[in-house]
C-alpha cells in the first residue's frame, strides 16, 4: 500500500479548475496503490480552498499558509518536507506554468523520475503514462522506471470529482527558511488577451480557414452576437492577422471547455482539437463530410457555411 500526494493550484484568490481534476487523477492512482490520497494546499486562502477540495477520496488535506500567491522556493521547501514525512509513491501536480516551474525541481530534490504533460496513465506492475508528441499527432505510452514518480497532468484531461467527502485538514508548519527564498511576489499582471478570456466562456462560436476572406468574419461575429456567444478562431485565422491571438483555440492557443462549441469551417486538425475536445457539446459545420472535426462532434452539418450561418442568424434573432 502506497500513498499519493497531489498539489492544488490557485491564482489571485481563486482555485484553478485543475485542482479538482487532480483529485480525480489522484484517486485513480490510489485505487491502484491501495494507499491514501493526500492533498497539499500551499498559500492563499487555505481554509476556504480546503473546504472546496474536501472531496470524496481525499483522505488528508495539508495546508501551508505562507503568503498569498505561488512562490517557487516556498513550494519546493514545503513539498520536500511533505514528501519526507508522508513517503508517497507518487506526487501529482498540474502541468501548468506553476507546475512546470516546481515539479522538475521537486523530482530532482527527492530523486524521483519526472513524467510531464500526462493525458492518461495505468498503474499495474508499474506506472505507464500516455503523452502526446509531434504536436498531438501521436500518442505514446511510456513505462516509468523506478518505484515512484512526480507526474504532471494536463488540465481538462480528467473531470473534477463532485461528490463531497470528509477529509481531515491539517495545518502544517513547514518551517520555511526565508533566507533561502530567492524571490518575492509583488503583484500579478496577466498577459494581454484582447477584450475577453475565451477560456472562461460558456458558449463559443469558432471559425477556421473555411471562412476564406477576412471580410467574411463579420458573418461569424453576427452569429456569435445572435447567440450571445464568444467569438474565437483557429490558428490559421490568427496567423493571417485577422483575429487577435487571445481568441485562438488550440494547442498553441487557449484550452476551452464551454457548454457549447460551434466549429465553423474548421477541419479538426489535432492541434485545434486538443484545445476544445472536452467541450460539453460540439457542433460542426463543414462542407467536407470526412473532415476530422466530425469524429468528435455531437452534431454535424455538412453544408456550405455561407448558406447555413445566415439561416442560423435569422433563426436566433
Amino acid at each position: 500500500m502506497s500513498d499519493v500526494l497531489a498539489v492544488a493550484e490557485h491564482r489571485q484568490g481563486e482555485l484553478r479548475d485543475v485542482s479538482g481534476e487532480l483529485v480525480t487523477a489522484g484517486q485513480e492512482l490510489t485505487d491502484s496503490t491501495g494507499g491514501a490520497l493526500h492533498l497539499a494546499i500551499i498559500n492563499g486562502a487555505v481554509e476556504e480552498f480546503a473546504d472546496d477540495l474536501s472531496l470524496d477520496g481525499v483522505d488528508t488535506i495539508h495546508t501551508v499558509d505562507h503568503g498569498e500567491e505561488f512562490n517557487h522556493d516556498v513550494y519546493l521547501q514545503t513539498l520536500t518536507q511533505l514528501y519526507d514525512e508522508l513517503d508517497p509513491e507518487y506526487v501529482v501536480t498540474p502541468h501548468t506554468v506553476n507546475g512546470m516551474d516546481y515539479a522538475p525541481a521537486l523530482a530532482a530534490e527527492v530523486d524521483l523520475p519526472l513524467a510531464p504533460d500526462v493525458i492518461d496513465f495505468t498503474n499495474g506492475d508499474g506506472l505507464t503514462v500516455t503523452r502526446e508528441q509531434y504536436g498531438g499527432k501521436v500518442e505514446t505510452t511510456i513505462d516509468v522506471a523506478g518505484d515512484g514518480a512526480v507526474v504532471t497532468v494536463r488540465p481538462t484531461e480528467w473531470s473534477r470529482t463532485e461528490t463531497a467527502g470528509e477529509a481531515t485538514v491539517e495545518a502544517v508548519d513547514a518551517g520555511i527558511d526565508d533566507g533561502a527564498v530567492g524571490s518575492t511576489v509583488t503583484g500579478f499582471e496577466a498577459a494581454a488577451m484582447g477584450d475577453i478570456d475565451i477560456s472562461e466562456a460558456e458558449f463559443i462560436v469558432s471559425v477556421g480557414r473555411g471562412i476564406e476572406e477576412e471580410e467574411n468574419l463579420d458573418l461569424i461575429e453576427d452569429l456569435a452576437d445572435a447567440l450571445d456567444a464568444t467569438f474565437a478562431a483557429s490558428r490559421p485565422i490568427v496567423d493571417n492577422g485577422w483575429v487577435e491571438p487571445g481568441r485562438q483555440v488550440g494547442q498553441s492557443g487557449k484550452v476551452v471547455t464551454p457548454d457549447v462549441y460551434i466549429a465553423i469551417g474548421i477541419s479538426g486538425a489535432v492541434q485545434h482539437v486538443a484545445g476544445m475536445k472536452t467541450s460539453d457539446t460540439i457542433v460542426a459545420i463543414n462542407t467536407d463530410p470526412d473532415a476530422p472535426i466530425f469524429d468528435i462532434a455531437d452534431y454535424g452539418i455538412v453544408d456550405d457555411l455561407f448558406d447555413v450561418v445566415p439561416q442560423l442568424i435569422e433563426q436566433f434573432e
